[in-house]
C-alpha cells in the first residue's frame, strides 16, 4: 500500500488534520504572494494569491488521489478575500456600519458553510459522487480535468462574484441608504434560507427511506432551496456593492454567472442523479419548483 493509499484510509480526525494543514500551507502561499505584490493592484494581487492558494490544494488533492480535498475551499476563500481587501474603517457614520456588516455576513456565511461540509465529510476514503464520474468518463488525463473543471473553474467563479466585496469594502464611500437595507436583508435572509435548508435535509438523511424524496420544510416548496440560498447570498452582496460604488455595477456578471453555473450545471447533475435514483423524482418535478420556494402546483 502506497502513502496516498494510506492517507485515504485514515480515520475521520487524522483526514480532518491533513486537510486543515493542506489550507494552512495554501494560506501561506496566498500570503507570500501579498508579501511579493504588495505595491500592486488589490484586485489583482488578490487573484493571484487566490490561484498560488488553488494549486496548493491541487497539489494535496493528487497527492491524495482526492479531489474532495477542494471541497471546502469553496467558502474559506472569500472571507480572506474580504479582510484582505477592507480598508481602515472610517471613524463612524454609514461606510463603517456597511464594512462591519458585509464582513461579519461574509464571516457567518463562510462559517456556516463550512460547518456544514464539515458534518456532511466522512474523510479522505471519500470523495464526491460528481468527480467519481468525472473521473471515469474524462477523454482527457483526470488530473488535467481536475484542474480545470474541479479546481480552477470554481476558484475563478467564486472570485469573480467577490468582486463586489470590492466595491463595498475598499472604493465605496456612499452614505448608508435604502439599498443597503435591501442588500442586508436579502444577505441575511440567503444565509437564514440556506442554514434552515441544510438542517432540513440533515435531519431527513437520518432517517430517510431507500429512494425517499425530502419533500419537508422549505423542500416542499422548492426541490433545491439550499441553492436558491446560496445564489441569494451572492446577489446580496452585490447590492451592497452596488450601494456603495455605484460605478462598480458591472460586477453583477459575478452573480449573474454563479445563477447560470447552478442552473445549467450544479442542478442539473443532481436532477439526473435523482431521476434515476428515486422512481417519483419525476411526478416531484411536476409539483415542486425547481429553484424558487414556491407553492406546490397541482
Amino acid at each position: 500500500m502506497g502513502p496516498s493509499a494510506r492517507l485515504r484510509g485514515a480515520g475521520r480526525s487524522t483526514s480532518f488534520g491533513i486537510v486543515i494543514a493542506a489550507y494552512l500551507a495554501a494560506l501561506g502561499g496566498a500570503f507570500a504572494v501579498g508579501l511579493v505584490m504588495a505595491s500592486a493592484n488589490p484586485v489583482l494581487t488578490a487573484l493571484a494569491a487566490d490561484t498560488i492558494a488553488t494549486l496548493a490544494i491541487f497539489a494535496f488533492s493528487m497527492v491524495l488521489s482526492n479531489s474532495s480535498v477542494y471541497d471546502p475551499y469553496w467558502s474559506v476563500a472569500p472571507p480572506v478575500v474580504a479582510l484582505y481587501w477592507m480598508q481602515p474603517l472610517p471613524a463612524a457614520g454609514g461606510p463603517a456600519a456597511r464594512h462591519a456588516l458585509v464582513l461579519w455576513l461574509v464571516v457567518a456565511w463562510a462559517v456556516r458553510l463550512t460547518y456544514n461540509w464539515a458534518c456532511g465529510w466522512p474523510g479522505l476514503h471519500h470523495e464526491d459522487w460528481r468527480y467519481v464520474e468525472l473521473r471515469a468518463k474524462a477523454k482527457l488525463p483526470y488530473w488535467l480535468v481536475s484542474l480545470g473543471a474541479i479546481h480552477s473553474f470554481p476558484t475563478l467563479q467564486v472570485f469573480l462574484a467577490c468582486l463586489p466585496l470590492y466595491a463595498a469594502l475598499a472604493l465605496g464611500r456612499a452614505p448608508w441608504g435604502a439599498l443597503d437595507w435591501l442588500a442586508l436583508v436579502v444577505t441575511a435572509g440567503a444565509i437564514a434560507i440556506e442554514t434552515i435548508a441544510d438542517e432540513q435535509l440533515r435531519a431527513f438523511n437520518r432517517s430517510k427511506q431507500p429512494g425517499e424524496i425530502c419533500a419537508r420544510g422549505l423542500w416542499a416548496y422548492s426541490r433545491h432551496p439550499n441553492y436558491f440560498g446560496e445564489l441569494a447570498f451572492w446577489w446580496g452582496l452585490w447590492l451592497f456593492g452596488l450601494a456603495a460604488h455605484p460605478a462598480w455595477a458591472w460586477t453583477v456578471v459575478g452573480p449573474i454567472a454563479m445563477t447560470f453555473l447552478f442552473l445549467f450545471a450544479s442542478i442539473p447533475m443532481l436532477e439526473e442523479r435523482s431521476m434515476a435514483r428515486r422512481p417519483g423524482y419525476a411526478e416531484h418535478t411536476r409539483h415542486v419548483s425547481k429553484l424558487v420556494p414556491w407553492p406546490p402546483r397541482g
